[in-house]
């Protein structure tokens, strides 16, 4: 079992395909199989190191472990110029001198006859046929002389027997005039090469598959060899039932952890996406590994659901242990320029607010008001710090002057001061929440103000 995963360096690797690389390397490690990255950098214009950084630490962040890799094709240049030439030894492929103003004149007339655009093969050598005169100082392109009759069929992983007629395809072209090898060869000759035994990629590309399936054929010959064994997947629609696209919001992976997701929870909810076992909404890593064989695939395109995204994601933010948790709220935190230890007080503070977050960003909301100054809107200044409940909020601070620094004191100084002046416990809390947290909901009082220093609330309360 040799799984791969091809992105192109030519943007970010998005949430389609870090759901390919999902399966591929589950599907792999279920086996006990190899699991190997490869580059798809031929399209030098738009191809960057940036994004080829990302892709890598986009999989590094999920735990997708590689075995081989990453291989980049560019690299591989003149691996590909072997084959082609082997290809053309052989007569599986031929020099095309067609210029783009004659295959776009050939396109026309087959238009203007309702026929299908397509390649009429003048330059494709035949027994007893004649070819055209080769033209002084055009570079040819190598074409695949592919198949004229029969069908090339296979058992899709996904979708099950499929079948496409030979006639349906023209000679594709295998290498450019400046000699640069296409996508489709370069992927038939890179998983021949890397013994790939499942390809699984998004069904976008099952057009591609007969073309390279014939190529491999032809590269094989009579070796006996096997085919590597195609899965299609849907494509991942958005919330509006269209393909999911930037407008949708972040699809590259890394932009998800920025914003404060788990990689737990993002390899659950992609893994969802297009397969299932059971019922089962919430798993582990393991238990993915244990179940993914390849079935229950889904044929439907999946969609996209932020909301169950952010609930996948506060069930792991709630079982996260709090030390683990407070090294990733000091990250968020220190995006926003606030530098503060990875130490007991920070683990504290998760603990205490992680049931009211969805991400790592929603935490670090909270947590910020333990080191930076905040402000209540006027509106709840008004409403809830009254002339009514000012002396209260006087006469509690003078309390907190002197207790002990303990939950159980600081919940003992509160009650005494609600007796004091007759109030009711959300009238005086509700004060103290607006003017230590800038918020009139909080946890329970006394856990909030315990995690505070004493300085802070004398401080903040004086503000009454």
């Amino acid at each position: 079992m040799r799984t791969r995963i091809a992105p192109s360096p030519t943007g970010f690797l998005h949430l389609g395909t870090a759901r390919t690389a999902l399966f591929s390397w589950a599907f792999a490690r279920h086996f006990g199989g190899d699991f190997i990255l490869r580059i798809e950098d031929t399209d030098v214009a738009r191809s960057s190191q940036e994004a080829v950084d990302q892709i890598i630490a986009a999989l590094r962040w999920l735990q997708l472990d590689i075995d081989e890799g990453p291989f980049f094709q560019m690299q591989r240049i003149e691996r590909y110029r072997e084959v082609i030439d082997q290809m053309l030894a052989a007569g599986t492929a031929y020099h095309c001198y067609c210029s783009s103003e004659e295959l776009e004149a050939m396109r026309e007339a087959q238009r203007a006859r309702g026929e299908k655009p397509r390649y009429d093969g003048r330059w494709r050598p035949e027994p007893g046929k004649a070819l055209p005169s080769v033209p002084p100082g055009v570079p040819p392109v190598v074409r695949f002389r592919n198949p004229q009759g029969g069908v090339v069929t296979w058992d899709d992983l996904v979708k099950g027997p499929i079948s496409i007629s030979n006639q349906e395809l023209d000679d594709l072209v295998i290498a450019r005039a400046d000699g640069t090898p296409t996508y489709n060869f370069c992927v038939v000759v890179d998983d021949w090469d890397m013994q790939i035994s499942h390809v699984v990629r998004g069904d976008d590309h099952v057009n591609n598959t007969p073309r390279q399936i014939n190529i491999l054929r032809a590269l094989l010959g009579d070796s006996g060899a096997p085919l590597p064994v195609y899965g299609h997947v849907p494509m991942i629609l958005g919330p509006d039932g269209d393909k999911l696209s930037k407008r949708h919001g972040a699809v590259s992976v890394t932009q998800y952890e920025d914003e404060g997701y788990l990689p737990e929870a993002m390899l659950n909810y992609l893994a969802r996406l297009g397969w299932s076992h059971g019922d089962a909404e919430i798993f582990s890593r393991e238990q993915l590994l244990a179940w993914f064989d390849g079935t229950h695939l889904s044929k439907s395109p999946a969609q996209w659901d932020p909301a169950k995204l952010s609930w996948v994601n506060a069930h792991y933010l709630k079982a996260m242990a709090d030390v683990p948790l407070a090294a990733l709220v000091a990250q968020q935190l220190r995006r926003r320029g606030i530098d503060v230890p990875v130490d007991e007080r920070l683990s504290r503070l998760c603990a205490l607010f992680k049931d009211r977050c969805g991400t790592t960003v929603e935490l670090a909301d909270w947590i910020g008001m333990y080191f930076v100054e905040v402000s209540a809107s006027d509106d709840d200044m008004t409403a809830f710090v009254t002339d009514a409940v000012k002396p209260a909020v006087a006469t509690l601070r003078g309390k907190l002057g002197e207790v002990e620094w303990t939950r159980a004191a600081i919940a003992a100084a509160i009650k005494a001061t609600l007796g004091e002046h007759g109030l009711k416990m959300p009238q005086l809390a509700q004060a103290v929440r607006v003017l230590m947290c800038g918020r009139s909901q909080t946890p329970s009082l006394d856990a909030v103000l315990e995690l505070f220093t004493r300085e802070q609330v004398l401080a903040r309360l004086r503000g009454a």
